[in-house]
């Protein structure tokens, strides 16, 4: 692998909108009555995550595979 293997820009903040999802789903779900409107806010959050990524890896944060 790679010195900069998972640890570049796009990577990190791809991971951080994740998890950001995650909880925000998990939020919803321990809400009494349960909240499907945060649950679902957190599940939209998780493509964004991967839209996030992309883009900046063609904005040059990614690694480059040298």
């Amino acid at each position: 692998m790679s010195d900069s293997h998972g640890n570049t820009p796009a990577a990190w903040t791809a991971v951080f909108i994740g998890l950001v999802a995650f909880v925000v789903g998990g939020v919803g779900l321990m809400f009494s009555p349960l909240n499907y409107t945060v649950f679902w806010i957190g599940i939209v959050l998780l493509p964004i995550a991967l839209v996030v990524y992309v883009a900046m890896n063609k904005m040059g944060f990614g690694n480059t595979g040298h």
